[in-house]
């Protein structure tokens, strides 16, 4: 009599079972994965968590770029030869396939660019390894202590660094230079945002690989490189190559020395008519040759300005025509007459303005290479 029972009740159980466990397994699996990154493919950092099987576990975010967001972790299960507690910084790229792929390229290069430099004295960060976590690739590098811009925020707002200070990181950059130029890869993103320096602020590492190319890949595209850092050729879709990172630098250390962003433009029209204010009109060569030259100039050589409006706020444009620039880089750099310089110092000032202007030339084949600049009076002191 209690076998029958039993029996008769059995099916209705396992049924029921059954309702709840089949809605509740694929449930489970979203849950998961959409706790691991954002609508946008970001990793959702846990302070806390352990990632590549434990052998990091991560203490701090230190925030997020277009690619990927970044935290610091300290190594609790370390390789032989490597220190416990010893602290990582570890991009984990956003979770999109052409993030994914950008990712397995910067690793490549980072890789080249280590092979090609042992012993570490050129000035590109350091890779250690990378690994997967969660549908994220992750990238595991040296820790350092801050970027250029927290470093000029922190300790030269609005009046800039030394110049000896700047004269020790353009040595350093122009170094990282000439690796990145002897392996034929362009950074395209140099800008004080992907400059790192240790806890000392005495040594600097170029970072951010993630817009990097081959040398040979150059597709016309005006809006690589971050805009204030942001070279004229590309803007103008004028044949590239490494000379663009020379540009960058030499927008990156006006930067330093003056506290102040020395193209703020809010457009590529606006970033052009500033460039052309400091050095002067583009050579009509140039723009003949450049893919959107006709955007910006007429046939006469007339600048198309678009401006706006003071009284309506709507986009006008306006014909300006430049010869000569408007305020160059003596007089942007120079202090007042009242102002008394020592010998050495207004002589160290005057090599620094000249290795600007050489990053500064307008046609990117009149530009200082990185070898050439290693050898500039500013560098070489």
């Amino acid at each position: 009599m209690f076998a029958v029972a039993d029996a008769s009740k059995k099916p209705k159980k396992i049924k029921k079972v059954k309702k709840v466990i089949k809605p509740a397994a694929p449930a489970l699996v979203t849950t998961t994965l959409d706790s691991a990154a954002d609508s946008e493919g970001y990793y959702n950092v846990i302070l806390g968590e352990q990632l590549d099987g434990g052998r990091y576990q991560v203490f701090s975010s230190l925030g997020k770029g277009m690619f990927a967001n970044v935290v610091r972790a300290r190594v609790l299960q370390p390789e032989p030869g490597e220190q416990q507690g010893k602290e990582v910084a570890i991009k984990i790229v956003r979770c999109q396939e052409s993030m994914y792929k950008a990712g397995l390229k910067e690793v490549q290069m980072l890789n080249k660019l280590r092979e090609a430099d042992p012993e570490d004295k050129k000035h590109i960060v350091r890779m250690e390894r990378s690994f997967e976590h969660r549908g994220h690739l992750c990238i595991v590098f040296e820790s350092m202590s801050m970027n250029l811009r927290e470093v000029v925020k922190r300790f030269g707002k609005d009046v800039g660094l030394n110049i000896r200070a700047v004269r020790a990181y353009a040595h350093q950059l122009f170094l990282a230079l000439s690796l990145l130029k002897k392996v034929g890869v362009m950074h395209a993103d140099i800008k004080p945002d992907n400059i790192l320096v240790n806890e000392q602020k005495t040594v600097l590492k170029l970072c951010d690989l993630g817009s990097a190319s081959d040398a040979s890949e150059n597709d016309i595209t005006p809006y690589l490189v971050s805009r204030f850092y942001r070279a004229p050729e590309i803007i103008l879709g004028y044949p590239y190559d490494p000379a663009l990172d020379i540009w960058s630098i030499g927008c990156t250390l006006y930067e330093l020395y003056t506290g102040k962003i020395l193209f703020p433009g809010r457009s590529n029209n606006q970033m052009l008519l500033l460039m052309m204010e400091l050095k002067g009109r583009f050579n009509s060569k140039m723009i003949k040759k450049a893919k959107f030259g006709d955007d910006y100039f007429d046939e006469m050589g007339g600048f198309n300005s678009v401006e706006k409006d003071r009284v309506l706020g709507n986009d006008v444009v306006k014909k300006v025509h430049i010869s000569k620039p408007s305020r160059d880089l003596r007089a942007r750099l120079l202090p007042s007459t009242s102002v008394k310089m020592k010998e050495d110092e207004s002589k160290l000032l005057m090599s620094f303005i000249d290795l600007l202007d050489k990053c500064l030339a307008l046609d990117p084949a009149r530009r200082i290479s990185p070898k050439e600049a290693l050898t500039h009076p500013f560098i070489r002191g």
